[in-house]
Order: structure tokens, then sequence, then C-alpha cells
């Protein structure tokens, strides 16, 4: 008896292994959520922050760049590439104050085609003297020099939160929270990590071995990492909805694939599109209608830049792309 079971329940994993072999590849998994994200709000934590590194930092931006490294190599998300994000920022004239604005952020996202875009801001980051107001931020802090904290060892500390925004609607999908504090104790939350200076400009460099090597690197890449874990967890209440493009190709210019649809007819940036020419089509020889076209593959292309209505593409394979092919998504 037991022996039949077992043949049975061998045969029904193969036969259900066969099905899967026979659906196309990219069918069985749905894609990824694409999502932007924007350079964190640090408002809070500037008097600190500067007087920590003797200059104003844009700690935000600091973070961000970390936490774009750490969501692409946890995989949940798929994250744009930031200088799409930036050009489209630059051309909405889009004000550092509009930060951890859900109504801007929104309305960039949808201009991006991402399915949502990530806002946050920087809570604390700074030393836990500070988090009990001794020898806190504001004028006393500058007295200590760069990197410094007084009279007393302390363990730094860093907070993050972050929240979800849905592009059609503006809708908070979900929030996610990190919280780190240094695992050691020093007069100064840059110690630890050697020489380090990877900030100028008002810029720092937060990916740096170095820097995480400080007690505020620590304290840094701790929040950073939860807020991942945090941010992963949430995924599924994104909506991912795949629209089907069908376009043609407006121009090429050098490596450039120009299109005549954009993220209004569907489009978003990272889509893979398949790129076909009509060979020939046939007639009703009764009406004349086009009744079906016989076309061929030409290659795949990547959208790279969109807009509302155009978008800039790469190729992936093949070549000889031509203005009048038809664009569509792979079927």
């Amino acid at each position: 008896m037991n022996s039949k079971r077992l043949l049975l329940s061998l045969s029904i994993v193969l036969s259900f292994a066969a099905v899967l072999a026979l659906v196309p590849a990219g069918a069985q998994t749905a894609r990824k959520p694409r999502v932007a994200i924007m350079d964190f709000d640090y408002a809070t934590v500037q008097t600190s922050s500067a007087a920590l590194f003797g200059t104003n930092v844009d700690v935000g931006k600091g973070i961000t760049n970390l936490l774009i490294t750490d969501l692409v190599k946890d995989g949940t998300y798929s994250v744009i590439e930031r200088q799409a994000l930036d050009k489209l920022m630059t051309e909405q004239n889009f004000s550092n104050s509009n930060r951890a604005d859900p109504t801007s952020a929104a309305k960039l996202g949808k201009l991006l085609g991402v399915d949502a875009i990530i806002i946050g801001a920087i809570t604390e980051f700074g030393s836990e003297t500070q988090k009990r107001n001794i020898g806190g931020a504001g004028g006393n802090w500058g007295g200590f020099g760069v990197g410094g904290i007084g009279h007393s060892n302390s363990k730094a500390n860093v907070g993050i939160n972050a929240r979800i925004i849905n592009v059609e609607t503006g809708e908070i999908l979900g929030v996610a929270e990190g919280v780190g504090q240094s695992s050691r104790s020093s007069t100064s939350l840059l110690g630890g990590g050697g020489n380090w200076h990877g900030f100028g400009a008002g810029a720092a460099d937060f990916g740096s071995s170095n820097f995480q090597q400080t007690i505020i690197g620590e304290a840094t890449k701790t929040a950073t990492d939860k807020l991942v874990a945090d941010l992963a967890s949430s995924s599924t209440k994104i909506p991912i909805t795949v629209a089907k493009v069908d376009g043609l190709v407006a121009a090429v210019d050098g490596g450039q694939i120009v299109l005549n649809v954009g993220s209004g007819a569907g489009v978003k940036v990272g889509d893979l599109l398949e790129v076909v020419r009509v060979t020939k089509e046939i007639k009703d020889p009764a009406t004349g209608e086009v009744i079906r076209r016989l076309s061929t593959t030409v290659g795949t292309i990547k959208a790279t830049d969109v807009d509302a209505k155009s978008s800039v593409c790469t190729a992936v394979s093949g070549s000889d792309f031509k203005e009048g092919d038809r664009v569509r998504t792979p079927q």
C-alpha cells in the first residue's frame, strides 16, 4: 500500500515538473517590483552632522546611495539607475525641500514609469549622549572639533525611516525603519576607521570600508541593513501592472533606438521589448483589407530613458534596427 502511494506521489511530482518545463522562461515568476529611491531628507540631523564632519554633509544622499547598493544586492526590487532619477529631477526643477513629499515623489515616479517610489528621512545621526541631550546638537557640538564628542565615551546611533509610495495614487503602501547602534564606544564618532576623509563638497562616501569601520559608520551600516530587510518584506504590497506595449521605432541614432511610445503607453525604464519587421502583408482578395502581417524578429532592446510620449532604448540582442520597425511586449 505504501509502495503504491509512493509511486503515485512520484508520478504527480514528475508530471507537474513536466508542465513547468513547457512554460516559457520568465512566465513562471512575476517580475520584480520596479522602484526609484529619492535622496532621504536629513533636516532633522543637519546641525549635529555638520558639527560632526565640520561641514554641511548631505547625510541623506550618502545613506541613500548605501541603501541603493544594498537593495540591488538583496535582489527583491529592480532599482532604476540613479542617473535617470537625477535627470528627471533636474528637468522638473525638483528641489531638495520636496524630498519627503509623497505627492511630488509620486509624480516623479509616474514619469519614470516605476511601480513605486521610496522616500524617507534620517531621524538620528550622532551619539547616545546627543540622544540624552548631554553635549547635544547645536552650538555645543561645534566646540569639540571634527569627529569629536567631548568629555566622555559614547556609542553612535543612527535612525532611518522610509515610506513606499504608490505612483498612481500617492498612497503610502508600506513603511520601514532601520535603527543602528555601534558595538563600540569612543570619544570620536569618526574613530576606529583610520584617517577617513571621504567627504567633501557636501557629499560623503558612506559605502567605503574605511567609513564603515568608524563608530558612526558601523551604526549607519546596521541601520541600513535593517531598513533593507524591512523594505524587502513590504515588496508584496506593491501592485505590479504589465502593459502590452505596441509601437514603432521612430529613429536610430548610433547606439540609441528611439521609440514613439513612452510611459503613457506603459513603457517603463528597464523594460525589455521585442523588435520585429513586417516582411509581407496578406490582403483579403475580396475586400483588400490586410488580414495578416508576416514578420521576422530583428532583436531585443531595453528601455533606458522614458518620458510620456517616447523612449530611448539600447540593443540587448540583434542589430540593423530601422525606423518603422514594430516594437512590442515579448510574446
